[in-house]
Order: structure tokens, then C-alpha cells, then sequence
């Protein structure tokens, strides 16, 4: 009778197992529903191709009219989500003309954001240089001496880490006189920085250098490695009068022309609708020519409106930038 009962149990046992086994099979599917939605959620959310850095410029209003440090721009950028840092020269001017930009004051400059980039965890990426002469000028002696001005800021860039300097190429209003300068211009820079591991790129930034096919072709003219562009999303004005842009060259296409030659790229932004979108710009047919392009690099946040605040403004860049580089991936 004792082993009637033991193996009935043990009948009982197999079969409540068995019963338990095909409720867990049947609760399979939804778990891995589950799980497939979570895949999917992560894959929507992926990262951009691109890292994000912050151009000072988008402080200028804080740190020239509110008094803001420029030291501070390690510390804010951090705070607003950013991993990379595109100093501007002339956001420091007033300190460093006291003594005529004497080696003493240019390495304070230098350790000092030093201090502050490594404080903060975040990548030195270039220095974007201003009034320091005209690198595209016919007049061979003062075209020299905008060239040398401009070593002083090539040695800070390479103290600091960075990959680059940004020029500008202003000088001349002629085509064909423009080009040739602007090749002098360039190679002889590019030569300096070459030795310090530093690259010279130059930004569309009004005149001839925002006519995307003759930038391209200085470049292919220079033919150094170390020499490229900084393509800007929107800086294609090439005559701005009182009244706005009397000669705007197509974004797009000169944003296709300068990207083959791209070391950086600038996100300009001025004005957004309701939807977060720039209202001028469209930035995912521009970031598909970036992507086209190769290009994984860093992009810089460069807002350059008034109807926000610049921090709202540079938020609002940054997020779109996330946004749209995300859905082309």
C-alpha cells in the first residue's frame, strides 16, 4: 500500500512539473515581446555619429555684456552636456593685449584652461583666431606678418592639446587675387603648424571664403594635410549690407563642397520653431551631407541668435543636433 501511495505521489509530482513547465513555455513569447521592446526603445535612442563640442562664441553676450569669466566656459559646458571645447581668441583680448600678447600672458592663458579642461573632463579640441591680420592681403610684407601673428596661437593650441587653429581668409575682394593670396597665405602657416602637429583650417566666414567652390579650391591648392576647412552650417553670406545678406551662397551646396576638405564643422543656429527645428537651416539635409562626407568627427554648437537666451539657444542647438543625427543612423 506504502508503495501504491509513493508511486501515485510521484505521479502527481511529474505531472504539477510538467503543468508548470508549459505555463512558463507559454509566458516565453511575451517575455521576449519584452525584451524586443526594449532592444528596439535602446536602438531609437542610439548616440548620433558625431561628438558634441561647444564653440565659445555662443557665450560671447555672457562673458561681454554680463560679465561672465571666460574661465567659466570648462565648467558650463560641462554642465550643459558637452565633451569638447572650441576656445575664441578675442573672448581673451582684453587681458592679453595688456601686455601685447607677451609669452608670459600666453602661457597663463594656457595653463590656466588647461586646469580647467582637465578639472572638468573635457577634450581641448582648437583655438578659433581673430584680429591677428589678413592671411589672404595682395600685400606680400603685411601678409607675412598675419601669418606670424598667427604662431603665437598655433604653440598655444598645441600646449593645450588641441588638433587646430581656425583662420579667417579676408584680404581681398578678387577672385583670382584672393585664391593666390589665400594659397601663400596658408602654406606658410600650415608649414609652421605642421612641425607642432597642428592643423589650420578655415571657417566659411564672409567675402570670398564663404563662396564654397573657390574654398575648396584654395585647399586643393595648398595640397597639405594639415590645412582644411571648417565647414559652418550657415556663415554662406559673402556681402552682408545694413539691411541682410546682398549675396548668399547656397548652404547646402557649398556645405557638400567644404566637407571633402573638413577637419572640424560648426554648427551655426540663429531662430527655432515650436518644434525645436532651425528655422533657416535644415539640419538633417545638412548633417546627411556631413555623414556622406565620412565625417565622425566633432560638431560645435555655435548659436548666434536673440530671441533665446544664449543658454536656451545653445540647449535647444545641441538638442536638435542630437535629434536629427540620431535618426540618420
Amino acid at each position: 500500500m506504502k508503495g501504491k501511495n509513493l508511486k501515485l505521489n510521484g505521479f502527481k509530482l511529474v505531472m504539477a512539473l510538467l503543468f508548470v513547465g508549459m505555463l512558463s513555455c507559454k509566458d516565453a513569447p511575451k517575455e521576449q515581446a519584452k525584451d524586443t521592446e526594449s532592444v528596439a526603445a535602446t536602438a531609437s535612442s542610439e548616440e548620433p555619429f558625431f561628438k558634441l563640442s561647444l564653440a565659445q562664441w555662443s557665450m560671447h553676450r555672457m562673458i561681454r555684456n554680463e560679465g561672465v569669466d571666460p574661465y567659466s566656459f570648462a565648467e558650463k559646458a560641462k554642465e550643459w552636456g558637452f565633451s569638447g571645447l572650441e576656445y575664441v581668441s578675442g573672448l581673451y583680448y582684453d587681458e592679453l593685449k595688456k601686455s601685447n600678447f607677451s609669452q608670459e600672458a600666453m602661457d597663463a592663458f594656457v595653463a590656466k584652461n588647461n586646469e580647467l579642461s582637465e578639472k572638468y573632463g573635457l577634450k581641448n579640441l582648437l583655438i578659433m583666431i581673430d584680429g591677428q591680420g589678413n592671411l589672404a592681403t595682395p600685400d606680400a610684407a603685411e601678409r607675412k606678418a598675419a601669418v606670424e601673428n598667427h604662431y603665437k596661437w598655433v604653440d598655444a593650441a598645441a600646449a593645450m592639446g588641441c588638433h587646430a587653429i581656425r583662420v579667417n581668409l579676408a584680404g581681398s575682394n578678387d577672385p583670382e587675387e584672393w585664391v593666390a593670396s589665400s594659397v601663400d597665405g596658408l602654406t606658410q602657416l600650415a608649414t609652421y603648424a605642421k612641425d607642432k602637429n597642428i592643423n589650420v583650417l578655415v571657417e566659411n566666414h564672409g567675402g570670398l571664403s564663404s563662396n564654397g567652390a573657390l574654398l575648396a579650391e584654395v585647399m586643393t591648392k595648398v595640397g597639405m594635410e594639415n590645412c582644411g576647412t571648417l565647414p559652418d552650417f550657415g556663415n554662406f553670406c559673402i556681402e552682408r549690407t545694413a539691411s541682410g545678406c546682398a549675396d548668399m551662397y547656397d548652404p547646402y551646396k557649398g556645405m557638400k563642397e567644404l566637407m571633402p576638405h573638413a577637419l572640424a564643422v560648426s554648427a551655426k543656429s540663429n531662430v527655432f520653431d515650436e518644434e525645436g527645428n532651425e528655422r533657416n537651416l535644415d539640419y538633417r539635409r545638412i548633417l546627411k551631407i556631413v555623414k556622406d562626407a565620412g565625417y565622425t568627427g566633432y560638431i560645435g554648437v555655435e548659436y548666434e541668435g536673440g530671441e533665446l537666451s544664449e543658454e536656451e539657444g545653445i540647449l535647444a542647438t545641441r538638442d536638435l543636433l542630437i535629434k536629427a543625427g540620431s535618426e540618420l543612423n
